[in-house]
């Protein structure tokens, strides 16, 4: 496919002298950033995507467990005495 695009002066300038400095043609650097740019949009939906899955999931049983254990090691795990998660205060700060 080829495609023309219309740029300003400024943005001309900017990408010739990225692509001088990486070696590359104009062209080839104007490919690069708008696969990047693409590839990039990809995997954020994809992300996203699979968070609303963990969202979506009605496993109420399985979320609680896992969170009790998420704050249980992470209280076990620090340098402290003092729990990141007191007990007396859960549903106050946490």
């Amino acid at each position: 496919m080829t495609l023309t695009l219309n740029l300003s002066p400024e943005l001309e300038q900017y990408l010739l002298q990225e692509a001088t400095q990486h070696g590359l043609s104009v062209e080839a650097l104007a490919l690069q950033l708008l696969t990047n740019s693409l590839l990039l949009k990809q995997k954020q939906a994809e992300a996203v995507n699979l968070l609303q899955s963990w969202l979506d999931d009605e496993d109420d049983e399985e979320q609680q467990e896992t969170g009790q254990y998420l704050i249980q090691a992470l209280d076990d795990d620090r340098l402290s005495e003092r729990k990141l998660f007191p007990a007396e205060l859960k549903g106050i700060t946490w």
